[in-house]
């Protein structure tokens, strides 16, 4: 049988939840420490999955960016860069996007109906694999497992949180909460409206709460719920 990887979904957001504005560029709402702390979580990681949303949008590079911390991967008998994964339905990507020119291997997973579309536009970019006719999470986590993923790293978007908590399958939540009000309705938010495990009043299992200069870095075990 094989094992699902440990989840960790890793957002950084305003104090009143959202994980951007609506302006073009993209919000910096973590600091320098904080990006720090994420860069270590991203080298303790097996795999960084994110949607194809985010990576249209915001266009990100997804490394491991310390030099030490890479050689102590390599030292561990791992590859420098944790393996990137994105999900895609509907097989809309661009090839141009920073995501496939930087880092180690890449892992497009899809559905049958737009696998060998995502491998005509992503040739020799990325291993290219369908999970199936639909694009369910227990059928992700299943290939990342079978692929020797143990500890997956999620960085977004809002949708892909939302479903990952709706259904249970998040082990650990890093949230970093910066002193910033956005208070855009029409803005990306962390979490969406949801039937999530326990209703309204299961209270989730605090791991961990510290301050990073002005951010806030708390740990939830989602899983570990009290009525």
């Amino acid at each position: 049988m094989t094992t699902r990887p440990y989840v960790i979904l890793s957002a950084a957001m305003s104090v009143d939840g959202y994980l951007d504005d609506t302006s073009p560029e993209r919000l910096r709402l973590s600091n320098a420490a904080d990006f720090d702390r994420v860069d270590q979580v991203r080298a303790e990681s097996d795999a960084i999955l994110i949607g194809a949303n985010t990576m249209r949008r915001d266009n990100p590079r997804l490394l491991v960016n310390s030099d030490d911390r890479r050689a102590k991967r390599v030292t561990a008998g791992k590859p420098e860069y944790p393996l990137k994964v994105t999900v895609t339905a509907s097989g809309d990507l661009s090839a141009d996007l920073k995501f496939w020119h930087h880092g180690g291997e890449k892992l497009v997973l899809t559905v049958d109906s737009a696998v060998e579309k995502v491998r005509a536009t992503l040739d020799g970019l990325a291993d290219v694999v369908s999970v199936g006719p639909d694009l369910g999470w227990g059928l992700v986590l299943d290939e990342l497992g079978r692929r020797g993923v143990e500890r997956l790293m999620v960085e977004g978007g809002g949708t892909i949180h939302t479903q990952l908590m709706s259904q249970n399958l998040a082990d650990e939540v890093h949230l970093a909460i910066a002193p910033l009000l956005v208070g855009q309705p029409e803005a990306a938010r962390f979490l969406s409206a949801a039937d999530y495990p326990g209703g309204s009043t299961a209270r989730m299992k605090v791991l961990e709460v510290r301050a990073i200069d002005d951010v806030v870095f708390v740990r939830y075990a989602p899983k570990e719920r009290t009525a």
